[in-house]
């Protein structure tokens, strides 16, 4: 707890909100930028595991999720808890990729808390064959 002087008391939130609200604040902040035909989206994800980022490819729209569950508990010297905080919470995110992106243009990495994700700046057209109905 901190004291804060000319307040004479103590400020019985500062640690307790200290600990998941301020580090989950940030989640997936992105940078944005092309590198070799591809936009590379940087995203910080602290204190998130790979298995709890979900990354789904619908209608155009590129949407990443991630989840975390932490708790906390700290005892005294007896074994008593003192203190136990527990966090369970999400953030996620959507970009307009195009129609064109399809599933497999798409490449992810996870490394040391940040999500890197490669799509291709322009997708290949596929032109549609003509087709031709019959008449009876």
């Amino acid at each position: 707890m901190k004291y804060y002087p000319g307040f004479n008391r103590f400020d019985l939130f500062d640690d307790f909100f200290s600990d998941a609200t301020t580090k989950t604040a940030n989640v997936l902040k992105t940078d944005i930028h092309e590198k070799d035909g591809y936009y590379v989206l940087s995203m910080e994800a602290p204190g998130v595991k790979k298995e709890d980022i979900q990354i789904e490819l619908k209608d155009g729209y590129l949407k990443v999720t991630a989840s975390r569950n932490s708790s906390k508990e700290d005892k005294d010297e007896k074994g008593r808890i003192i203190r136990q905080e527990r966090y369970s919470g999400s953030s996620s995110r959507s970009f307009y990729v195009g129609e064109g992106i399809k599933q497999e243009d798409v490449k992810a990495n996870f490394d040391n808390g940040e999500l890197i994700i490669s799509i291709p700046t322009e997708t290949k057209k596929v032109e549609e064959e003509t087709k031709f109905i019959p008449i009876l």
